[in-house]
């Protein structure tokens, strides 16, 4: 079982997430909570897998909490919950090693994926984020765009390969099967380079992607 936290400050949101989480036999709600702080005091206290987290709180908001839970409980996976405008806090949340973000507005079964998915090591990106990301990636600057570039020059072509369809958004299945590897050779691949670009993980992978003009 998966054992969920979930922290949202509006009550009828919690209810809403908590209704669909129910549906999933390999799901467990084990605490909601109204506010930052104390969804951390919570994962704290109870075994938590992953942790649905709303960007705006009052106390500690979404972004806040989660930098300290990779601080004092790092084995919860992170999935954060946002609405349109927010696109500064997109950016912050993914690069601070955000594994999850999803619209409010997305369909429930987006939900479940992204909590499996984090849950498994893997990130999970809705299309709606990964559009909005891919527009403010397209009006990075120069000296970001060659940093980026810097970064990669050391990689195989194997590895850019990879790297470009990270950024695509892909999972290890679909890089796997666009470049006739096992799903294996794929989770080593990107591991490799994780370690070799001193990232956290794939989602802050497959922003150097685009920052670096690799997925396009």
């Amino acid at each position: 079982m998966i054992r969920v936290l979930i922290a949202d400050d509006e009550p009828l949101m919690r209810a809403g997430i908590k209704a669909i989480l129910g549906t999933a036999d390999d799901i467990e709600l084990v605490a909601e909570a109204g506010d930052g702080r104390e969804a951390v005091r919570i994962a704290l206290e109870r075994r938590v897998d992953v942790a649905v987290l709303d960007i705006r709180m009052p106390r500690l908001d979404g972004l806040a909490a989660a930098r300290e839970l990779r601080t004092v409980a790092p084995s919860v996976r992170v999935v954060m919950l946002t609405t349109f405008g927010e696109d500064d806090n997109i950016v912050r949340a993914l690069s601070d090693g955000a594994a999850g973000f999803l619209l409010k507005d997305s369909a429930p079964e987006e939900l479940l994926r992204a909590v499996r998915a984090v849950h498994s090591g893997e990130a999970y990106l809705s299309p709606m984020v990964t559009s909005r990301v891919v527009g403010m990636v397209a009006q990075v600057g120069q000296p970001r765009r060659q940093e980026a570039m810097r970064q990669v020059e050391g990689l195989t072509d194997r590895e850019v390969e990879v790297l470009s369809l990270l950024g695509l958004g892909m999972s290890n299945a679909d890089v796997g099967q666009r470049l006739h590897m096992s799903e294996a050779t794929v989770k080593t691949y990107v591991s490799r380079l994780l370690a070799k670009l001193g990232l956290t993980n794939r989602v802050q992978a497959a922003l150097l992607a685009r920052d670096a003009g690799l997925a396009n």
